[in-house]
């Protein structure tokens, strides 16, 4: 038997959630019964994920997407309303880590996204912050901007959108996945090659092609689907709990 309090001190210990400034409680979310058996893992708590825990008959959902973002509308009606009430009926807990897994160094978005991709991460994407969230990474054989897609692509399963403007031969890269695409420019002041993120929005084209750097984007949710899980394996091997990653599938 394991008590959910001592998973939420493990996982507090390894993702070190106080470190950051984030936009979201991390953490226990909601709270469901005191003891584990089983817990489902997935990327964002929509109510898909949480209909397939409870058809799991999970104990508790780990997420990087949780609830409570900062601006919000706090009142409890319509899609929150029917989440929430389906965690409670169910006695489900809610686990959601945000920042702290984007930035972690073994189990965090980036360096498994990098590591799906068979890139080597060389340095973080903000020098001198130690709470940088992307990283820079090299390629073991350079390769042009097509040929990155057609890489990119077949790793995730999913075709990137590429907007070229950077050199011949991609060799570094920047990386920092879901809504990330602002730090375009930092990867533009490093001088890299290449900078691929979750989402696009207008600026990035111009960003791209008057920076000199290609940019890739690869799906938020595609480029986020390897952290929780890498996670939720840590989890099983340190608690013997039963863990069960599922991938809600999401275009964007």
């Amino acid at each position: 038997m394991t008590f959910l309090r001592d998973v939420l001190a493990l996982l507090d210990r390894t993702l070190e959630p106080g470190r950051f400034n984030d936009y979201c409680p991390n953490g226990l979310q909601v709270e469901g019964r005191k003891t584990l058996r089983r817990i489902v893992t997935g990327v964002t708590a929509s109510q898909a994920l949480i209909d397939a825990a409870v058809e799991r008959d999970a104990d508790a959902i780990l997420v990087h997407h949780g609830y409570f973002w900062k601006g919000e509308d706090a009142r409890i009606t319509g899609m929150k309303r029917a989440r929430l009430k389906a965690l409670l009926d169910h006695d489900l807990s809610l686990l959601a880590y945000h920042l702290p897994l984007d930035a972690h160094p073994q189990f965090g978005n980036n360096v498994q996204l990098a590591r799906v991709l068979g890139l080597t991460i060389d340095g973080p994407l903000e020098p001198g912050n130690p709470r940088s969230i992307g990283n820079t990474a090299a390629l073991s054989v350079p390769m042009s901007a097509t040929e990155f897609a057609l890489h990119v692509g077949d790793r995730l399963g999913r075709e990137p959108q590429l907007i070229p403007g950077g050199p011949a031969e991609i060799r570094r890269v920047g990386l920092c996945t879901g809504g990330a695409q602002g730090y375009i420019d930092q990867a533009i002041a490093l001088g890299l090659d290449a900078y691929l993120s979750g989402e696009i929005s207008e600026p990035t084209v111009h960003a791209a092609r008057e920076g000199g750097i290609h940019y890739f984007a690869c799906g938020h949710h595609a480029t986020e689907r390897y952290g929780v899980k890498a996670l939720g394996e840590f989890l099983q091997q340190e608690t013997g709990i039963d863990v069960v990653f599922v991938d809600i599938s999401n275009p964007v």
